[in-house]
């Protein structure tokens, strides 16, 4: 099982309405088929009264074997139903990587 399917799978714990994981590893100056960088959208209920940093928490939480070894770097979007809905379904696009491609 990749990475991704494992992220993918511990946070389905979250019920999503969205859930996009994307490896990102090929921006980034890494060998070919990288698990290091990744993104994550998530639209969940489970959000809803929730200040930003602790969805990130909660997140942290689900994947801390993931952030404690493989996984360098993991941009997080998450997002209630509404304020999604307010974004027209859009979450930002990653920034080009500083450290430089081979």
């Amino acid at each position: 099982m990749t990475l991704q399917t494992q992220i993918e799978q511990k946070l389905t714990a979250l019920s999503p309405d969205v859930l996009r994981v994307e490896n990102e590893s090929h921006m980034h100056n890494v060998p070919a088929n990288s698990e290091t960088h990744f993104k994550v959208t998530l639209v969940s209920d489970s959000f809803e009264a929730m200040m930003p940093v602790k969805r990130h928490q909660q997140i942290y939480a689900l994947l801390a074997d993931e952030l404690g070894g493989p996984v360098h770097a993991l941009a997080m979007h998450l997002y209630t139903p509404e304020e999604w809905a307010a974004r027209n379904e859009e979450r930002p696009n990653s920034p080009n990587c500083r450290g430089g491609k081979k």
